[in-house]
């Protein structure tokens, strides 16, 4: 269906009071990372985030994916903004993507968990480029306006460390991939899939592992091959518009040079996956803010109770709106702090390989850090946005409800217990933070 974009009724004054200043969309304080680069970037793409927030809340209630929105992006070039602009690309920092991906979650949040999976592969076609493996053939093609999706998840009771999904070694050479994949963010919309599948360098017809030992590789894989089948069957309660649907693979041949050993990857990989849904947190705290911040200027019903006569006037009403607004601020702010320590382990590429490794380890601690606070935050703020409203705000055409719901589905990804623990015992011990984890059954003594 088409959607058509709301048009929000004027906020009013009182009489004998000057109006208050109000720009269309409500100021939302912001960490600024200053780089005419990025100013450029935000002007260009400015009109683009309009159009984009225009139907969000509509694709939101009839629960439509974003496919045309995606596509937008893409002729953007969107998917480029980190590849080297000798290559066609922006050539963005890190810190810089994680803005543009903020200001995109705060109009949709669905878009920047949607090129989750696109941003890794950038990034690791980035890492080999820095080390000297030529990358211009998956550069031109990001240039293109091409992307990719992510299929490294399995269901059901496999135990950890296995995987069901398999690279079969063809006698030519190359492989074939068999296998299915869930929760493949941003594979519906995707030219490629980043797929994790155990390999088997056996030649074809000689059974698993064909005597030579097994091991994990990444499959870069083509969406438009035969035997590629991606439905959209994600059923959770927020985030419905990323793509995260199952892929299947029957038989689908991979090339030999599109089959990457996994421990080549490039190391910062679990804390950039973990970025993303930092600033895609960041950006639903900041478009809640805006939310509030609207509804309340607008608000003309009160309570006979209340602590003036205009609800954009009560002193606990504009502290609430304070608190939100801290709260966005700060989860912004660390989540750029994760992006300055991801960059330095990109900018040691050339360098000493224990320098890296340490690197590596620092920005892992600050994401997993980043992860509790800013998951607090962002729900805390998601929800204290009602105490800013009547029960109006309920209403189910308003969609209030969806910043709570995406970022409870959000911080869901990776259990910020789990990452609060990882944080104390690397503190207190010393321990080493878990790199590339996986979900799955495990082993039990009972």
């Amino acid at each position: 269906m088409s959607v058509q974009p709301s048009v929000q009724p004027a906020a009013r004054s009182s009489v004998g009071r000057a109006p208050a200043r109000e720009a269309a969309v409500p100021f939302v304080p912001h960490v600024a990372v200053d780089s005419p680069r990025l100013a450029g970037l935000r002007a260009t793409y400015a009109p683009l985030w309009e159009r984009i927030a225009a139907g969000a809340v509509g694709r939101e209630l009839d629960g439509e994916l974003p496919v045309e929105q995606v596509a937008w992006l893409k002729a953007a070039g969107f998917g480029a903004v980190r590849v080297p602009r000798e290559h066609g690309g922006e050539g963005l920092s890190l810190l810089e993507v994680t803005q543009l991906w903020i200001e995109l979650a705060a109009v949709d949040s669905n878009l920047p968990q949607a090129f989750r999976g696109h941003f890794a592969l950038v990034e690791d076609r980035l890492w080999q480029h820095a080390r000297g493996s030529d990358q211009a053939r998956w550069f031109d093609r990001f240039a293109a306006g091409e992307i990719a999706g992510n299929a490294w998840s399995e269901v059901g009771a496999t135990e950890i460390g296995t995987q069901r999904t398999v690279l079969t070694r063809l006698a030519g050479g190359d492989y074939r991939l068999d296998g299915t994949k869930y929760y493949t963010t941003g594979t519906i919309y995707a030219e490629w899939v980043d797929v994790y599948a155990l390999r088997d360098e056996g030649a074809e017809g000689e059974g698993p592992g064909g005597g030579v030992a097994d091991d994990f590789a990444i499959a870069i894989v083509d969406t438009r091959r035969s035997g590629v089948s991606v439905v959209d069957d994600w059923d959770g309660f927020g985030q419905r518009g990323t793509g995260s649907g199952t892929t299947s693979f029957d038989a689908v041949r991979v090339p030999a040079e599109d089959v990457l050993a996994f421990e080549e990857r490039f190391p910062h990989q679990t804390a950039l996956y973990q970025l993303n849904l930092l600033a895609t947190l960041a950006g639903i705290g900041r478009a809640a803010l805006a939310d509030a911040v609207t509804e309340v200027r607008r608000r003309e019903r009160n309570y006979s109770h209340a602590n003036a006569a205009r609800v954009r006037d009560d002193a606990q009403v504009l502290a609430r709106i304070g608190e939100i607004a801290a709260a966005v601020y700060a989860a912004e702010a660390a989540t750029l702090r994760v992006a300055e320590a991801l960059q330095a382990v990109a900018d040691s590429a050339h360098g000493d390989p224990e320098r890296t490794r340490r690197l590596v380890e620092v920005g892992e601690i600050e994401s997993s850090t980043a992860q509790v606070v800013v998951t607090d935050l962002v729900l805390r703020a998601t929800n204290d946005l009602f105490d800013t409203l009547g029960a109006s705000a309920t209403a189910r055409g308003r969609a209030l409800d969806r910043h709570w719901r995406n970022a409870r589905t959000v911080s869901s990804h990776n259990p910020r217990i789990l990452k609060a623990r990882v944080v104390g015992d690397h503190l207190v011990n010393g321990a080493t933070p878990p790199y590339a984890w996986s979900i799955g059954a495990t082993r039990r003594d009972r």
